[in-house]
């Protein structure tokens, strides 16, 4: 899943809304290293774009041949990069490398199904965009999980999800900086306390800013597989109370800030009141990579390359 999804297709929506005729471009198979994953989108009109698929001279390329209309994709076309040595070190490319792009235009028609996605993923909920490769026509259904990309000689098949989520329990420093951090990485944050003289102290970067009880926040906004919960405010009154709930959820990742003699007494408190040793074993605690971090930046790098590597393991 891409955390761009939303950006790109609310572009192509605009784009198409206004008569134009834009291109969607999907990186649909890498071989070797690739600077950007399988799945990742780049819409472009005319001298626009959104997205990105190399951020390179193969992006460079590819954009300079739809504006130059030297691809008729009308009807999807598959684009290869990395074909030759010569080709990959004209372009950039990894030794060994390649890129299969599926290059489609969408016409003003596409506009239903392209805002039914926009719809879906503005409300947190999952897509699967499927293209006939023959006709180029497409559809776009809400799906219950998220669908990896699949591709056959008639069809694509792509999952497209809404960006993580990021709910920090806690409004205290650290809590800014990591927010600072995540924003950074394009995931959207919120951040809670139970206490209203903390949140009235922020220094933090732009978010949603809430004032209640964590277990009942966690609930109603951060109970679905794209959520990324911490406990970061050192209290077990109120990181007890929203780890109750987050470990119900079916939250992608829950951590909780804490020594290990911290972590330790936390997990008896939390078995004592009912979580079971499986939903025990989903709690990252101590949260982050062990680096030996100290001060709330190190804390808050070490927090986001402990999710970013769990991330790329899936």
């Amino acid at each position: 899943m891409q955390s761009q999804d939303q950006e790109v297709f609310e572009k192509l929506g605009e784009w198409l809304q206004n008569g134009s005729a834009p291109y969607l471009c999907t990186i649909v198979k890498a071989i070797g290293s690739s600077p950007r994953p399988v799945g990742s989108m780049l819409g472009c009109c005319g001298e626009h774009s959104i997205g990105t698929l190399s951020g390179g001279c193969v992006e460079e390329d590819l954009l300079d041949k739809l504006r130059t209309h030297a691809i008729d994709a009308s009807i999807p076309q598959l684009i290869e990069y990395g074909v030759s040595a010569e080709e990959n070190e004209r372009l950039g490319l990894p030794c060994g490398g390649r890129l299969h792009i599926l290059v489609q235009q969408l016409s003003p028609a596409s506009a239903d199904w392209v805002i039914d996605v926009v719809t879906a993923l503005r409300a947190r909920s999952s897509m699967v965009r499927t293209t006939d490769l023959k006709t180029g026509v497409t559809c776009a259904e809400v799906a219950e999980d998220y669908v990896p990309l699949s591709l056959t000689q008639n069809s694509l098949k792509q999952g497209l999800g809404p960006k993580m989520q990021m709910l920090l329990v806690g409004a205290g420093q650290l809590a800014q900086v990591l927010a600072q951090l995540a924003l950074a990485m394009d995931y959207e944050v919120i951040v809670t306390d139970t206490r209203e003289d903390v949140i009235a102290q922020w220094q933090g970067p732009d978010v949603e800013l809430l004032h209640g009880l964590p277990d009942d926040i966690i609930a109603n906004r951060s109970n679905d597989p794209k959520n990324i919960i911490v406990t970061l405010t050192h209290d077990p009154r109120i990181d007890d109370m929203a780890l109750l709930e987050a470990l119900e959820t079916p939250a992608w990742y829950v951590g909780a800030l804490g020594s290990i003699r911290t972590t330790r007494a936390r997990l008896e408190r939390l078995a004592a009141l009912g979580i079971t040793e499986t939903q025990l074993q989903r709690l990252h605690a101590p949260v982050g990579l062990n680096i030996g971090s100290k001060t709330p930046w190190e804390i808050a790098v070490a927090i986001m390359a402990e999710i970013t590597q769990l991330r790329r393991k899936h």
